[in-house]
Parts: structure tokens; sequence; C-alpha cells
């Protein structure tokens, strides 16, 4: 007769094993530590999975390991590959969080497919969410050739290292890991110990061999992946799919051990999928027929290896109460009150008294310095309802004492504004096709001068 499982009480913190509930651990004296949980005798531990797990771990001298870069594995989706890096180094972990519907299990199907048509090897698919009719027929609208891919519909932590075991895929997707369990690490599904066992487990298994494995995550109200922050140090890249709107989708790196984390892919959802956008450096800019209204103004910025041009957009209102606010989203709010008050002081504009609106033109996120001249621009034209001739960019940052300061590469942020039809670009370097601007009376003069007169 088989043995039944049987229930125990396990320290948290030493992992020691108690017949009973006690509330000090006698091993390491802790309180309220041990949980209960199920001990299964049909669950293998991870000690003895390994190879060499007899032999004892030795260091060796730094100057004796050879640095090799690893062995990448491209998706077939361009911007997907972008932000990893140039694809998914092999024997890592990703950990792709976003909201519910906005895509991740389309895009890893898509990568699922083109990365088995590229390998000889399965790839395997878990699914903890959804049954694998479901995935089929997302598949099959799709139009995605599922001839190579491995499905299992499980929850239980040694089904699927089972899998792994048996099928040594070349690429392995878990969605989502808040809903893989092991009787080892409790018996409540979904907790802070069942997360980092259930990752430990799976990262160790991916460590040996050369496979990438890719984890969904969920997230909380506030966009942040849910569940312990040690599970995003355990994993080598952290994703996060964003929402712009109703067809656009922005992919960023939060960490990245093998690339760049300043990297971003843009894609669309049409009826084929997550397509990635051809033309990315002119989405964030309206085409407009007549003139530029007042409170734009359009800057040059980095984004990984790609400039894009954005519109910033502003506006100032009579303050309705004593104190004025700043209400902006896209660029932090405290950059902004920061040139509003560069510009109050310099220029003897007023805003102290207004309430100021910011908001970028696409939905994109900015953080970065070069912005400065346009957010000053866009925020001067709004305050004195004088709009920015047609075909003005503007490069660089604001300081406190009112200069115009360079900032990174901007000869190829010139480059890409006169190749998108600007043909008044503002900058604090020399460069062809370039005004030279030193501080913030010269902008305003640059800029607004003939509008004025």
């Amino acid at each position: 007769m088989a043995k039944k499982n049987s229930i125990v009480f396990k320290c948290s913190e030493c992992g020691c094993v108690q017949p009973k509930w006690l509330g000090r651990c006698p091993e390491c004296g802790q309180w309220n530590t041990l949980q209960e949980c199920i001990e299964d005798p049909h669950a293998v531990a991870a000690a003895l999975r390994g190879p060499n797990s007899a032999q004892m771990a030795k260091p060796v001298p730094l100057s004796t390991i050879q640095a090799a870069e690893g062995e990448r594995l491209l998706s077939g989706i361009d911007e997907f590959d972008r932000v990893l890096g140039g694809g998914a180094t092999k024997r890592s972990a990703i950990l792709l969080g976003g909201e519910p519907g906005i895509g991740k299990s389309t895009l890893l199907i898509q990568a699922a497919a083109n990365i088995s048509a590229s390998q000889s090897g399965p790839v395997l698919y878990v699914s903890g969410e959804e049954s694998a009719s479901q995935i089929k027929g997302r598949a099959d609208r799709l139009g995605l050739d599922t001839s190579k891919i491995e499905i299992l519909c499980a929850t239980r932590l040694e089904d699927t290292l089972s899998a792994l075991d048996k099928l040594n895929p070349a690429f392995v997707v878990v969605d989502s890991i808040q809903t893989v369990y092991s009787v080892e690490g409790g018996i409540i599904p979904g907790t802070v110990n069942q997360l980092k066992y259930c990752s430990n487990e799976l990262i160790g298994w991916v460590k040996e061999r050369d496979s990438v494995l890719v984890m969904t995550a969920h997230v909380t109200k506030d966009g942040n992946i849910a569940g312990p922050k040690a599970l995003e140090h355990m994993v080598d890249t952290v994703l996060s799919f964003e929402r712009n709107n109703d067809e656009t989708r922005f992919l960023r790196a939060m960490k990245n051990r093998f690339g760049s984390v300043d990297e971003l892919g843009i894609f669309e959802m049409g009826q084929k999928g997550l397509l990635p956008v051809k033309d990315p450096s002119a989405m964030f800019i309206t085409r407009r027929d007549g003139d530029q209204p007042a409170g734009v103004a359009c800057a040059a910025v980095f984004e990984g290896s790609r400039v894009f041009m954005v519109e910033i957009q502003a506006l100032t209102v009579p303050a309705k109460a004593s104190l004025s606010r700043v209400y902006s989203e896209k660029i932090d709010s405290a950059r902004v009150s920061r040139v509003a008050a560069v510009l109050e002081k310099r220029v003897g504009l007023r805003f102290s008294d207004q309430d100021i609106y910011v908001n970028v033109a696409g939905g994109i996120r900015l953080t970065e310095s070069a912005i400065d001249a346009a957010l000053a621009a866009a925020l001067y034209s709004a305050r004195t309802d004088m709009p920015l001739p047609n075909g003005s960019a503007l490069v660089g940052e604001l300081s406190l004492a009112g200069e115009i300061r360079p900032v990174s590469r901007i000869k190829q942020r010139v480059k890409t504004a006169k190749s998108l039809g600007y043909n008044k670009i503002l900058s604090p370097e020399k460069c062809e096709g370039a005004i030279l601007v030193q501080n913030v009376k010269d902008l305003v003069k640059a800029v607004f001068t003939k509008k004025a007169t």
C-alpha cells in the first residue's frame, strides 16, 4: 500500500521539520516560523537531482576562468530580441510581467512557434491558467506552426520538472509562476515561500542546460510585479509589458544581466498577434496641416540605440487654490517644477500662481535630461500663448543657472530630426544644421522673438 502524504511543520528560517506546530523553532530559536506543509514521498529533492550533487564545491582562481559570451537564442521577433540585448542568452531565466490581457501569452506563443521552427529540439509551454484547447485556439488564430511545441497544463512543480527532464527543451515558458506550487514549499499555492521555492527549482534546472526559461508574472494595481522582490533578484532578466492604447504595447527591460536596460520594444496588436512597429522613430509625432498650437514642443530622445522624436505638450491655467499644482504622468513632476522654477527666475515668467499640466504624445515615459530644453519651450509657449515655429526641435539639459548643457550623442539626435523634416533644431553644441543656444534666454530669443514681434 502506498504511503499517504503526511502534514508536517517546517521552519521558514532554518528548514527544521517538526511533527507538530511549535511557537518557537527548537533549532534556530525563531518565533512563529513553523509553517504547515505536506510531506510528499514522491517529491524529489533538488539536491538529489543534480549530477554533481555529491561533490563539494571548491573555489578556483578567477584569473584561470575564460570569459565567454553566452550563446543567444533568437525568438524571431525583432523588438523582443532587441530588448533582450540581441536574443535570449542560453542558461538564463527571464521574468515577464504585465497587466492581464496585455498580450504576454500571445507574445510568448509567437516566440515559441518561431523558436521551435528554428531549433531541432522541442519547446515546452507550461500553462497553469489556460487549458490546452485555449492555447491551441490562439495559435490557430495567429496562424502559427505548433507541431514542435509540447503543451503541459499543470500547476504541480514536480510534474513540470519531470517533463523538463524527459523532453530537455530548448525554450521553456511557464505561464504563470504564481500558479505553480510544490508540497515542499507549503500547503497553500501562491505564497512567498512557494514562489521562491518553485522559481529556484526551475532556475536551477535551466542553469544546467542550454535552454532558456521565461516565466510570466502577475502585477499589482500599481503595475509592479506581484510577489517578493527576491523573485526579481533570482532571474537574469526582468521585462515589463506596458499598454499605451488599445493597439500599441511597450516592452522594457527593468533588469538585464546580458544587455542594456535602455532598449524599448514597440508592438502593435493586430489580427496576426503582436507585430513590431515598422517606423517607431516617427510614431510619437502628431502630423498637422496647419500651424503648431501653443504649448507644444518636440525633442529628440534616445531609447537604447534608437532616436525617437517626441512631442511634449504643456498647459498652464490659473491655480484653483492658493497652492499651485503640477499634473504630469509621463514626465517626472519634480522635473517639471524645476524647469518652471528656472524659467521664473531666469526669464521672469511667473508660474507660481499657475496649475501646470504636462503630457507626452503617444504615451511614452521620458526620463532623460535631454528633454529639458523642449520642456522649457513648451512651458514658455503655454504660458505666453505663443506657439513654436513649425519644424522646430530642441535638444539639451537645463541647469539651475539657466544654462543649456550638452547631452550625449547630439549629432545623432540632430541627424534624425533633420531626416524627419525638422528645419529649426536648437542644440547646445555646434552641429551642422543646428542653431547654437547656450542658455534659456538664448532659447527664448531664438524661438519666440519673431512670434513676439
